[in-house]
């Protein structure tokens, strides 16, 4: 057993998963970030038959949702930062960990992954199990907020406040740490899918425009706002006449969709408030002096810095480098320094 452990060992690399809503993202230990590939998966329709040959997972499946026969069905087996589809999110982790090992089937790698803090122990067992039957040996657990909050380079390790906002694609965490601890934290199952679902809506109510889910996102990439801009956009959008049901293009404004945003974006400051008026008076003063760390896809909406820092009278704001990725090395530096962060979150393993 020993043996077989060993050479296991050697033809396998331990592996880091931000395993998003939206993007799964795998860091290699000693390597880095070697995949960042979205969270779809395209299966035959009312089944969870994966398409064969590497097109029914990833980059590839992404570009058939809304547009593939009515026999094929892309899918999101992750809502909200869980899992929705076991059998599905197995097969998309099998495919991503034998793809970042050149496809050997010589892979038993130890595996960090990083969860939302707010999952329940049902959805964090379905975690567990997702990896050990996708090919780990050991599945470590980090709750999303320490992943972040390690990833953008925060003293988590001493004894001041610390404050992460991390913006995904499923949910929104935020968190105040200190000492290796959450002193406090707010999970919040509003984030970047909410914003899309609330720019289709606006279309839809304004314009009679219907639009699919890619196209939400994309007009939230280009022209979403959290705060006015010194110079507003505008786009053309394609979408599909609702009285009609024919296809129909309009102009939307910046304006506009800072509108639409306002109600989930309403909910995020909320939760930075509510956990703000949790934080002991000395962490309180810490992060007053130190700032918000900003991380996921969210904190690359334009202005969003600016209202939270208006909202919060005056805490300074700091967006992370390279925000998308923040939980992703946070899983990094925890597998490089397996033996300290594993004693430190023993409490957050599992085997």
């Amino acid at each position: 057993m020993f043996f077989h452990h060993r050479l296991f060992r050697l033809f396998s690399h331990d592996i880091g998963i931000d395993l998003g809503t939206c993007n799964t993202i795998i860091y290699v230990r000693g390597k880095g970030i070697v995949l960042n590939e979205p969270s779809v998966v395209a299966v035959r329709k009312g089944t969870n038959d994966v398409l064969l040959g590497g097109q029914g997972v990833g980059i590839t499946a992404k570009r058939m949702l809304g547009r593939v026969p009515y026999k094929i069905e892309a899918i999101r087996p992750l809502k909200d930062g869980v899992i929705a589809n076991f059998q599905v999110t197995e097969a998309m982790l099998t495919y991503f960990i034998r793809k970042v090992h050149n496809y050997s089937s010589w892979v038993r790698p130890r595996v960090v992954v990083a969860v939302p803090s707010g999952i329940t122990e049902v959805e964090r067992r379905a975690v567990v199990n997702s990896a050990e039957r996708a090919g780990a040996c050991k599945v470590y657990i980090i709750e999303e907020p320490i992943a972040a909050a390690i990833g953008v380079g925060l003293p988590i390790d001493e004894p001041i406040g610390n404050m992460i906002v991390d913006i995904g694609g499923g949910t929104t965490e935020v968190a105040v740490i200190s000492y290796m601890g959450m002193v406090y934290c707010k999970s919040l199952r509003i984030a970047g899918d909410e914003m899309d679902e609330a720019i289709a809506n606006y279309l839809k109510g304004q314009y009679n425009l219907i639009i699919g889910e890619a196209t939400a996102e994309n007009i939230k990439i280009q022209i979403g706002s959290a705060a006015p801009l010194e110079h507003e956009l505008t786009m053309e959008v394609m979408g599909r006449d609702q009285i009609k049901g024919l296809p129909r293009a309009v102009v939307i404004r910046s304006e506009e969709i800072r509108e639409a945003l306002k109600e989930p974006l309403d909910a995020i400051i909320g939760a930075v408030l509510e956990t703000l008026e949790n934080t002991p008076p000395e962490l309180a003063a810490d992060i007053y002096s130190r700032g918000i760390a900003l991380a996921g896809g969210g904190a690359l909406i334009r202005g969003i810095d600016r209202m939270i820092t208006k909202e919060t009278r005056g805490i300074p704001v700091h967006i992370a480098e390279e925000p998308l990725l923040a939980v992703a090395r946070g899983t990094g530096v925890f597998l490089e320094d397996l033996e300290t962060f594993a004693d430190a979150f023993e409490d957050h393993s599992e085997s």
